[in-house]
C-alpha cells in the first residue's frame, strides 16, 4: 500500500516542500530502499524508524519498502525525515486513517524508543507550510515555540511517535501551541548594559550614536584598554528594536543552523557576532560543499564586531567587501547558487600600531615607522573606503576614570537615534530604503543638497584628504544623518564639517 506524507527539505536557510512516498511492498524486495538524493543521515533513518516503530508497539512491514523523497533533484539532509517515514510505514499498513494527513506537514527525528528529537529549520518549515497552503504542522516539542510565531497555521507539538499516530487518527486531542510575540520582545529587550558605565569617551559615544542613527559602519582606533570593546557591547542598547519581520528573517538563519536556544521562539534583540581574528573566509561569509551561512548572515539585522581588525588575514577581510555593499552573500557551487542575507552594521576595532601605544601620551611606542606602515597596510584601501566612520578612541585620563559623574547614558542616545530613524522612515517611505547609509545615488542628489558654503567645505576636503567618489558619498550620507539627529531640514556647514572629520584617517590607511 502506498502512503504519502508531506514534509520539508532544508535548502540553505529556506525550506522547500518535500513529499515522502512510502510503498509498503508485498514481497520481492530484499531490503528497504530510500531514493531521492538522500545523504548518509537520511539513509540511516531506516534503522531508527524500524526500532522506533517496533518499540512503540506497531508492526513493522515484514516485506521491504521503497521510500521516495520528492522532488528527487534536491539533496536531502539530516534526520528530519525520520518521523514522516515512520508514519508512512504505519499508514502504508492501514493503521492510520486520517483526513488531515493530506493537509499536514510533518518533521522530526526519532529516538529508538519513539521519542521525537528537535530538528533544524522549524521556522523555515512553518513559513513554507503557510506559503503552500497547509493547515497543520507537526513538529518536535522543542521546536514548537519557534514554529508557532508564524501566523495562519496550526502548530501541534509532538513528543513521541505514538502521540503523532494518536493525533492523526483523532484519538488523542492535542492543544496547538500559541506564542505571545509581544511578550517575547518584552522579555528580550531587558538589558543590564548602559553607555553611562563608560567613563569619558564622549567623542566616541557621539560617533556611535551617529552610526546607530544611520546604520553606518564604524572603525574605532585606539590603544589597548581605551574602551573599544566596552563601547561596542553597549551599542545594541541604542539601536531601534527589531521589527517582527526583521526578527523572523534573523531567527530563520539561526534556526537553519540549529543555533536557536531550546524552547526559544524568536530572537528579540539584534544579534551581535564577534568572530575571532583567526576565522576563515567561509566561516565569515559562508560556504562549504553544501553552502551554509557564515558570521555575516548570523549578524543579519544586527552587528558584526571585528576586534583586532588588522589581525584578520587580508584575503578573509576582502571577502566582506561585496556583502558590505550588497547586504547579502551569494555562494556559487556546482550544485547551484544560494543567497544568504547579510544586512549588517560593521563595527571594527584596532590598535594604531603593532604595540598599540602610538597615540598613547603616557606610554612610549616601540614600533618603527616601517612597522606601523606595514601594520596599517594589512587593511586595504577599498575596505576602508566602505567604512563610513573612522573614530579615534584615546586612552582615558585619570580624571575621567575617577569622576563620580555619569557620562551620556543609553536612554539619551537612544532617544536621538530613534528620532533620526523616524525622520528617515518618513523620508524614504515607499522608496525601498530605510536608512541614510542605504541611499542610492539618485536619493543622494535629492536629499543631500548643499549650500555654497557646504560645497566649498566638501571641495576642500576632497582635495586635502584625497577622498574617493565612494568616500565623498559617505560624507554626504553621514552629514544627512547628523542633520536628522539635530532635526534639521537641510545639511548645514557644521553637519558637513563633523562628517568630514570622521573620514580624516583615509590618507593614513
Amino acid at each position: 500500500m502506498l502512503a504519502r506524507i508531506h514534509s520539508s527539505a532544508l535548502l540553505g536557510i529556506d525550506a522547500v516542500a518535500c513529499e515522502v512516498e512510502v510503498d509498503v511492498g508485498q514481497g520481492g524486495f530484499e531490503r528497504s530502499t530510500i531514493v531521492g538524493l538522500p545523504d548518509a543521515a537520511v539513509k540511516e533513518s531506516i534503522e531508527r524508524v524500524r526500532s522506533a516503530v517496533i518499540n512503540c508497539g506497531y508492526s513493522h512491514p515484514t516485506t521491504a519498502s521503497i521510500i521516495n523523497l520528492a522532488p528527487a533533484d534536491i539533496k536531502k539532509e539530516g534526520p528530519r525525515f525520520d518521523l514522516p517515514i515512520a508514519l508512512g510505514m504505519i499508514a502504508g499498513q492501514g493503521i492510520i486513517q486520517s483526513e488531515t494527513l493530506g493537509e499536514t506537514v510533518i518533521v522530526g527525528e526519532l529516538a529508538l524508543d519513539g521519542r521525537i528529537r528537535s530538528i533544524r529549520g522549524a521556522l523555515a518549515t512553518a513559513m513554507m507550510a503557510r506559503r503552500e497552503g497547509f493547515r497543520y504542522l507537526l513538529v518536535p516539542t522543542d521546536n514548537a515555540a519557534e514554529a508557532a510565531v508564524v501566523q495562519d497555521i496550526t502548530v501541534i507539538p509532538i513528543s513521541s511517535l505514538t502521540q503523532a499516530v494518536g493525533w492523526l487518527n483523532g484519538q488523542l486531542p492535542l492543544e496547538p501551541l500559541e506564542v505571545d510575540i509581544d511578550e517575547v520582545f518584552r522579555q528580550a529587550s531587558r538589558c543590564d548594559l548602559d553607555f553611562a558605565d563608560v567613563k569619558g569617551q564622549e567623542h566616541a559615544k557621539r560617533a556611535l550614536a551617529i552610526a546607530a542613527a544611520g546604520n553606518h559602519n564604524v572603525l574605532m582606533i585606539g590603544p589597548p584598554g581605551s574602551g573599544k570593546t566596552m563601547l561596542t557591547k553597549r551599542l545594541p542598547t541604542i539601536l531601534p528594536p527589531l521589527t517582527l519581520e526583521e526578527s523572523l528573517q534573523t531567527t530563520r538563519v539561526y534556526s537553519a543552523l540549529g543555533l536557536l536556544e531550546k524552547g526559544a521562539s524568536l530572537l528579540g534583540v539584534r544579534p551581535v557576532r564577534s568572530p575571532h581574528h583567526s576565522a576563515s573566509g567561509p566561516s565569515l561569509v559562508g560556504g562549504g560543499t553544501i553552502p551554509r551561512p557564515g558570521e555575516l548572515s548570523l549578524a543579519h539585522n544586527g552587528l558584526l564586531f571585528l576586534d583586532e581588525f588588522p589581525e584578520f588575514k587580508r584575503p578573509v577581510l576582502e571577502t566582506i567587501r561585496q556583502p558590505l555593499e550588497d547586504h547579502h552573500v551569494t555562494i556559487s557551487r556546482a550544485a547551484g547558487t544560494l543567497t544568504f542575507p547579510a544586512n549588517i552594521m560593521l563595527v571594527a576595532a584596532m590598535n594604531p600600531c603593532p604595540c598599540g601605544y602610538l597615540t598613547d601620551p603616557k606610554r612610549k611606542c616601540k614600533c618603527t615607522p616601517n612597522q606601523v606602515e606595514k601594520y596599517l597596510s594589512r587593511i586595504s584601501g577599498p575596505l576602508v573606503d566602505r567604512i563610513d566612520i573612522h573614530v579615534e578612541v584615546p586612552a582615558v585620563p585619570y580624571r575621567d576614570l575617577s569622576s563620580k559623574r555619569d557620562g551620556t547614558d543609553s536612554a539619551t542616545m537612544r532617544k536621538q537615534v530613534l528620532h533620526a530613524r523616524a525622520r528617515q522612515t518618513q523620508r524614504f517611505s515607499g522608496n525601498g530604503c530605510l536608512t541614510n547609509s542605504r541611499m542610492t545615488s539618485k536619493q543622494l542628489r535629492t536629499y543631500c543638497e548643499l549650500d555654497e558654503a557646504g560645497e566649498q567645505i566638501l571641495k576642500q576636503a576632497v582635495y586635502e584628504l584625497g577622498l574617493s567618489a565612494r568616500a565623498h558619498d559617505k560624507v554626504l550620507k553621514l552629514a544627512r544623518t547628523i542633520a536628522d539627529m539635530e532635526d534639521a531640514e537641510n545639511i548645514k556647514a557644521e553637519h558637513l564639517s563633523e562628517a568630514i572629520q570622521y573620514r580624516r584617517l583615509d590618507r593614513n590607511l
